[in-house]
């Protein structure tokens, strides 16, 4: 249905150039019947109209050809309407630009004062701009615009992540290739065909992570020696067939607490081992076998919980990795499962092929985890119960070692739990982490 407000500028058009010619004719038309001759005062009239029009249309285009920035001329008819409405329609578009300039000029300026380097890539990877911190940071030169960033930052890591990357979370951190004492997180974001790289420099947050995980590292392995010698006088006096009885049950709580105690000093050294990017033997693991001994080992943590525990193993595809340090990662997913299900549980623990490599899960109808809590449970010595991890003998570490097993190996790590019904923990595993299939099969 057309607009009424679209009817009307018509309207107007068409009455403003149809008065004058309907005047001129009327004019010469009333002048030729005087004279005798009213067809000759009509050709007159209309001749005379189409010579008025055409002068005002070429005044209009000697406008339009010379700038539409000034006036229009003084236009009589539709001409002078349609002039006016285009000059309008021009210097809002004018202001609308000054405007957008401005805008960028302010962006641009806030971009130059980041302490941030920041690089615009075009669709073909190539530098188009970037800022003065990237020109300090990255010692870029004017004749670098236009080269493929790949010709800046030639490294392995950096390749693979900015192919692959879909958003800046996802961003790499890089020893500098200028300088070998600097660290650099890349991040990338994409908009439209284009990209903008933000490189920021790290190497002071780099090294207050190196300093702390030494610390840990050293404390614990310090720890350690006393530890021991304590844990062997405490089990020594402990067995005293004379030792009052009194004193047994403070000797039975030092045992308890000293085993704690080490076994958060086992996992912490653990820990310090893989965030320093130690790894283990790799070889093909047999993971038909490598999980029968940890279904074996579960049966034997079980005796005091009871629970009735599954293994199915539907594949015979194996793993290409360290074997300790997966099994120390997939037996933690098992007995988590089954300290955190009340006595006479069941728990499933399973492993098959699916689409894009291999998955690992445990099931279980425990306690459950409320939604707040899952996606801080791989932080160390995060608790989502305090009270009940300390009775469970849990030292707040073990999903924290899972999480860093599973970056060596490339495997990612889903949580799915329902407060009150029970959690399932699902690891998946890349097919390029898959490197065979098991020449023994093996029974569930």
């Amino acid at each position: 249905m057309p607009n009424p407000s679209d009817a009307r500028p018509s309207k107007s058009l068409f009455w403003a150039d149809f008065k004058w010619l309907v005047s001129l004719t009327v004019i010469a038309g009333g002048v030729g019947w005087m004279l005798g001759s009213l067809a000759w005062g009509l050709v007159v009239g209309f001749l005379a109209y189409y010579l008025w029009r055409s002068y005002a249309i070429q005044k209009f285009y000697h406008w339009l050809n010379r700038s539409t920035v000034d006036p229009p001329p003084d236009l009589s008819g539709g001409l002078w309407f349609v002039a006016n409405e285009f000059y309008a329609s021009k210097q809002q578009e004018q202001r609308t630009h000054q405007q957008m300039m401005g805008l960028i000029k302010k962006i641009r300026a806030s971009l130059m004062a980041l302490q941030d380097a920041v690089i615009l890539l075009d669709r073909d990877d190539c530098l188009e701009w970037w800022n003065a911190s990237a020109e300090r940071l990255l010692n870029l030169k004017s004749g670098d615009q236009g080269k493929e960033v790949f010709d800046l930052i030639n490294i392995p890591e950096f390749i693979d992540y900015y192919r692959s990357a879909k958003s800046p979370n996802d961003g790499v951190r890089l020893k500098s290739w200028r300088d070998s004492e600097r660290f650099l997180q890349c991040e990338v974001t994409h908009f439209g065909e284009e990209k903008l790289l933000i490189i920021y420099d790290v190497t002071r947050l780099q090294h207050l992570e190196q300093m702390r995980r030494d610390f840990v590292g050293n404390v614990s392995h310090e720890l350690r020696t006393p530890l021991t010698v304590l844990m062997g006088y405490i089990e020594t006096f402990s067995d005293q067939p004379d030792l009052d009885p009194k004193w047994q049950r403070g000797f039975s709580l030092m045992t308890q607490q000293t085993r704690r105690m080490n076994s958060i000093i086992n996992d912490l050294l653990l820990l310090s081992r893989l965030e320093n990017e130690e790894v283990g033997e790799r070889q093909c693991i047999d993971m038909p076998r490598l999980l029968t001994h940890i279904f074996d080992d579960a049966q034997v943590y079980n005796k005091e919980f009871g629970h009735l525990i599954d293994l199915h193993i539907d594949s015979q595809q194996n793993l290409y990795g360290s074997e300790v340090y997966l099994n120390s990662a997939l037996l933690n997913l098992v007995t988590n499962a089954i300290k955190y299900t009340p006595k006479g549980g069941e728990i499933s623990v399973s492993w098959q092929a699916v689409k894009g490599g291999c998955l690992f899960a445990v099931s279980d109808n425990g306690i459950g985890i409320a939604p707040e809590h899952i996606d801080r449970l791989t932080e160390r010595f995060y608790r989502v119960d305090s009270g009940r991890s300390r009775a469970t003998g849990g030292t707040g570490l073990g999903l924290a070692i899972v999480k860093h097993v599973l970056y060596q190996h490339d495997a990612t790590l889903k949580i799915e739990s329902v407060e009150g019904k029970g959690s399932t923990f699902k690891v998946f595993f890349p097919s390029h982490r898959v490197c065979g299939v098991s020449e023994l099969k093996t029974d569930e």
